[in-house]
Order: structure tokens, then sequence, then C-alpha cells
């Protein structure tokens, strides 16, 4: 195709598949509500980029590509309907572009999909191969959210969400974890697993599924693969973290043993339990791609974390100033549970609830991932695809926790923090919204 126009082209999954295609000579047009780098990127890269989304912008392309975002209302959706061009969703786009590579890699899981696709990019390049990446982060290493390479490997992310990981083609799938999330579109926990089971199907006999014996949902949901399934753990698994220390800051040494054999040992650049299965995942994939063990240990040791994941921001009066994704009760637990191990005081945390959705859907099982910080301070919910139903608010979440309060506007929750952190304290912003904004703040005073 000639011509393919992107609507919402402003995302990190939308904005890569776009770069790719100019990279391949296609004409690229596309529109968003608001400007940002990735597409003043594109529009360098000879794209041509409006902002706002109307009829007028369809001019007869060749495809029209969408995202899970996009309603049926969508002016420029309905034009291209009208008009009879062929209309499809972001993920088979990138399904069919995953086909033109000899092994495409695709990281699924509820949790931590950026940061073992990211710990997978350095391992690649360890190994000194060429691949073609889409983050769904900003990498160093790659200078964004996507590496344009050769046609040996592509790696990706694979999310459940509208089941768009099932569009895609791949030879190794990684399932993380799956855990109940995105409950405005699923029924509940169990129809999760049958579409994370759905993923697991579809890898060819020839191909590699690598799943974690410690959660016994993706157990469950690769029973009913057919290809080489690969295991990691703790425990009883094909690859196992043993002797696991933490040193001060929270960054996991462990030894990997396969099989009952000690193959090597890793050194964390990033903090977390978390971390260590996710460089598990990591492993077993150089492993499969037969990378030499040291290039792979390389690789994960030289990962320092993507933005907006446990990214230190910079200090505020001599406070670090951290910022974390985490959006889901997993999440949040994971991340407080990592800050704890650092050398502080009381841990603040500003939070931004994502969706109204999930806020009620797993109301108290935020409140539970919040006991963990010392100091909660709740910011109004971020609705992003969403409008607000008068079902929940921020406050209602405050109002059932005792170390937390509700304030309404970034300002107050900014002067409240300054007002009462003190030295040897943490604070963290965390939400999937724009709440990283209040600690940029804080550092600029």
């Amino acid at each position: 195709m000639k011509h393919i126009h992107f609507i919402g082209i402003g995302g990190i999954s939308m904005s890569g598949i776009a770069q790719i295609l100019l990279h391949n000579g296609v004409k690229v047009s596309g529109s968003d509500i608001r400007s940002s780098h990735l597409t003043d990127d594109l529009e360098k890269n000879g794209a041509k980029i409006t902002i706002g989304q109307r009829a007028e912008n369809i001019e007869n392309p060749d495809l029209v590509v969408y995202t899970a975002a996009v309603k049926d209302d969508n002016e420029e959706l309905m034009a291209a309907k009208e008009k009879g061009i062929k209309c499809v969703e972001r993920a088979v786009m990138l399904g069919e572009i995953m086909k033109e590579y000899k092994t495409a890699i695709a990281v699924a899981g509820t949790h931590g999909k950026t940061t073992t696709t990211s710990m997978i990019s350095h391992v690649l390049l360890s190994g000194e191969t060429d691949p073609t990446i889409m983050v769904g982060g900003e990498l160093d290493i790659i200078g964004g959210n996507l590496r344009k390479g050769g046609k040996e490997y592509f790696l990706t992310e694979a999310c459940e969400y509208h089941r768009s990981f099932l569009e895609f083609f791949y030879k190794i799938g990684i399932i993380l974890n799956v855990d109940a999330d995105h409950l405005d579109y699923f029924k509940d926990i169990d129809e999760i697993i049958d579409t994370f089971s759905d993923f697991a199907k579809k890898i060819e006999k020839d191909g590699y599924l690598i799943v974690s014996n410690d959660d016994p949902n993706s157990v469950k949901a690769a029973k009913g693969a057919t290809c080489n399934i690969i295991t990691i753990g703790r425990h009883d698994a094909d690859y196992v973290a043993k002797n696991i220390v933490f040193d001060a800051y929270g960054k996991a040494y462990f030894d990997i043993y396969h099989k009952g054999e000690k193959i090597t040992d890793i050194t964390l650049n990033v903090i977390g339990t978390h971390n260590v299965y996710n460089a598990l995942s990591a492993f077993a994939c150089g492993r499969i791609l037969g990378i030499d063990t040291k290039k792979i240990k390389d690789g994960i040791e030289s990962f320092g974390g993507t933005k907006r994941r446990f990214e230190k921001k910079g200090y505020f009066n001599n406070i670090p100033v951290i910022d974390d994704y985490a959006h889901h009760p997993t999440e949040i637990k994971a991340t407080l549970k990592t800050a704890s191990k650092m050398d502080i005081n009381k841990i603040w945390c500003i939070f931004q609830p994502h969706t109204y959705t999930r806020t009620k859907a797993l109301f108290n099982e935020f409140i539970s991932a919040l006991k963990y910080a010392d100091n909660v301070i709740v910011a109004d919910i971020y609705a992003a695809r969403e409008k607000d139903t008068g079902l929940v608010s921020a406050k209602d979440l405050a109002d059932k926790m005792d170390n937390a309060i509700y304030l309404p506007s970034f300002s107050e929750i900014e002067d409240y923090v300054a007002k009462n952190a003190k030295e040897g304290d943490v604070i963290i912003t965390m939400g999937a919204g724009d709440v990283y904004k209040i600690g940029e703040s804080l550092i600029k005073r």
C-alpha cells in the first residue's frame, strides 16, 4: 500500500508502526488531539500530521489504521468508511508487520511488559543482533520507543486489552503474569486467563512459550499450548533464581540455575523482586535465540530502567523524587515494597487512579496496596478513555484509608508535600496519567 493514514498517530505504539512504514517507503499521514515529541519526530521523517480529528483529514489513503480508543462516531473513521476505505485496528496492522520478520518475540503479561521488553532489547543488542524493537516506553539505548533494524528479529510488547495480542504473529511468546485488569472490557479473571490461553495456543509447535511457574494464572493459561514451554521461577522451573540478595537500594544479586546446574550470576541495575522474574524471562529468551550466556548477562546487567518505571527524577530539598507508572494494585504493591528496601524514613505516595472502571472494580485491592506507603495523597481519577459515571471518586478511596488524604488539585498536592515531607523521606508520584507533573514541579522549586 502506498499511503496509510493513522487516527491517533501520537500513541506510543501507533507512532512506532508509522515510523516503520516510513522507513519502508510508505507515505504516512495521521492525526491526533495534541502534538508531542512523537508527532514531531514523525513530521521530521516525512509524515503529514494534523492536530485535531476531522473528516477532511481523510485524503483517500489506501488504508486507515485506528487505535482501540477511537469510537465509532469518530469523524475520520466515519469518513473513511463512507468512502469505502479499508479500516483496521492498530493490532491488526502490527500483526501484519510482524509477519515480515523471521523471529518475532511478543512479551505479554498484566505487569512488567515494558521493563522485560527493554531488558530483552539490551540482550539482543549485547548479542550483536540487528533487531527491530517497539517498546511501550522510552528506552535510552535505542533513543526512544523504536529501533528500526533488520528482518531477523522483531521484538514488541503484547497487550491483552481488547484481545489485541491475538492479532499478532510470533515465534516466541512470553507470559509474565496474569492478573485481573481491564475489567471495563473483560468479564472476570477467568475470561482474562482464557484470553492469555489463546495467546499461548497461537504459537506454532516449533515456537516457544516462556512462562512463570510461580504465577498460578500463567500456568493455567499455558496448559493448552502445543509449542515448547520454558518455565522460569524461584523453585521448580527450567530457569531458577537462587541465593537472591538485595543491596541497600533494593537491587538484586542472584544466581541462575538451569535444570539444577548453575549457569551464571546476575547483578541487576533495577530494583525489586519483580525484576528478578523479568530478568529470568529475558535470560530464557536470550538462550532460546542462541545468544552467548556472557552477552545475555551483560545485556541484562546493563539495563538501568525505562522512563516512568521507578524513574529517579531528581531532588526536592534533598528528598529524592521518583516517578512510577504503576496503576494496578499489584504494581503499586511491588513499587512500594521496592521503595521500602531503600534507606529512608517515610514513603510519600502521590497516587492518581487511572480510569473509573479500574478504580471501582479493584477498589479494595487499591486500599490494601497503598497501605505500604506511610503517607498517601490521592489525586482526582485520570479518566483516559472514560467518562465520570459518579459511581466512584478519588475522595472515596482516600476516605477508606487511615494513611491517606484527598486533595483536588495538583498545586494543593504539591504545596502539602512540600510543607510536610522531610529530609530522609522519599516522594513517589504514581499512576499512568499526568501525575508525574507534580514531581517535576517540586524539583523546580
